[in-house]
């Protein structure tokens, strides 16, 4: 009830919905709600919780810790490169799509279908991360 009634959460945390359409509030209690379905995974785990936290390598990101560096999508389709632009509608990682798209399920099949949408993939970037955490 904290979590959700506070800004303990952050304004950049993805609110996801279960089956019957509530917010799904985190637990670890079992393995919590989304743990069983991407917990089995390393890497698809990894990706869901940057999407989930919007700490990923995507222009929204780079545009607030790196300003120097790229920041619009590949796609051109939008200026910025956002989680919502990239789970909604970029043309490059939009292969599943379902009218309940703020789903659990539905997001954990996007990045099944999408396993680069939420991944550190570029080298010259990771080497920016390693350097400015040294």
């Amino acid at each position: 009830m904290t979590f959700q009634a506070s800004d303990l959460k952050g304004r950049q945390f993805l609110n996801l919905l279960d089956e019957d359409f509530n917010i799904i509030k985190p637990c670890y209690t079992k393995g919590g709600p989304w743990l069983k379905l991407f917990g089995r995974s390393n890497s698809l785990c990894a990706c869901a919780t940057r999407a989930i936290i919007n700490h990923t390598q995507i222009g929204e990101y780079r545009l607030r810790f790196f300003p120097r560096k790229k920041f619009k999508c590949l796609c051109r389709l939008y200026s910025i490169e956002s989680r919502w632009h990239i789970l909604h509608e970029c043309r490059r990682f939009n292969r599943y799509w379902n009218p309940r798209q703020d789903s659990l399920n539905h997001f954990v099949m996007f990045l099944e279908a999408n396993p680069n949408a939420f991944a550190f993939n570029d080298n010259s970037f990771s080497t920016v991360m390693s350097r400015s955490y040294n």
